[in-house]
């Protein structure tokens, strides 16, 4: 499967781009709110799950009733990293690692959480969704879809063979990234690496359509880049200078501020 290989649906806000697997399909919603959110929607024989939740009221309602129009019968949803936006299929099960319960309602995604509530106001749902189910193991089955449960640092990935994909919180080709130092680039390029040993044919992310492995390839480039720049630079400020001059088109400028912060820390 090609990230080109899909059908799009464009709605009052936001587009699904549909992904058919001939067993299984891929519903790719791009949120298009204030922070590039994507939530993804694997269907199987009338039955499906969702990974990640909307978190803004106008696309809670949008996404709710595709699925009612598409006939999808939601089994649960699969939080990883993000978990803002309680509302959204009310009563549906809940599933999520300890870790991923704990980074949602304690730890770093609850900060992230009371930021955009500052930030957006009544726009953002900031209730946070109540864990039904923990994932105790390494695999975990819904709507006849199974998954493999790959925890992090944070919380967890995913990878669905049945689609030859795997969901990260982020890769972003052509956008920055969060990146904790020299040793979280390496780790991140690590990972990256074993999408390539396992040929993935789409990297799903919380906010990007699909990718496939030449976008990680891109990205594994820009992280060995950061490293350099980062050594031969004296401060935070001559980073960052050196990075925007290095990819003058990037998105994701916060981000870069706060990769900044990690490498060069007062």
């Amino acid at each position: 499967m090609q990230k080109t290989d899909y059908t799009e649906i464009n709605l009052a806000k936001g587009n699904v781009r549909i992904y058919d697997f001939g067993t299984a399909k891929l519903h790719a919603y791009q949120t298009n709110d204030l922070i590039d959110d994507e939530v993804f929607i694997v269907e199987k024989d009338g039955r499906g799950f969702v990974l990640e939740y909307p978190c803004f009221f106008d696309n809670i309602s949008e996404l709710e009733s595709y699925i009612a129009d598409q006939g999808i019968a939601i089994e649960g949803i699969v939080a990883d990293y993000h978990m803002a936006g309680a509302s959204f299929l009310a009563g549906a099960p809940v599933y999520a690692t300890r870790e991923a319960d704990e980074y949602g309602h304690t730890g770093g995604g609850k900060a992230l959480i009371d930021d955009f509530t500052a930030a957006f106001g009544n726009a953002f749902d900031s209730s946070i969704a109540t864990v039904t189910n923990v994932i105790e193991s390494d695999e975990l089955e819904l709507a006849g879809v199974r998954m493999n449960i790959v925890r992090t640092a944070d919380a967890f990935d995913v990878e669905i063979p049945e689609l030859n994909a795997v969901y990260t919180h982020m890769l972003g080709h052509d956008c920055h990234s969060i990146v904790a130092g020299a040793g979280h680039a390496d780790a991140i390029v690590a990972q990256l690496r074993g999408y390539q040993d396992a040929g993935i044919d789409l990297v799903l992310t919380s906010h990007y359509t699909p990718e496939d492995l030449k976008d990680v390839q891109t990205k594994i480039d820009y992280l060995e880049d950061l490293k350099a720049i980062a050594a031969q630079s004296a401060d935070a400020a001559s980073f960052k200078a050196a990075v925007q001059q290095r990819f003058p088109e990037y998105a994701g400028e916060n981000y870069l501020d706060m990769t900044c912060g990690f490498f060069f820390a007062e």
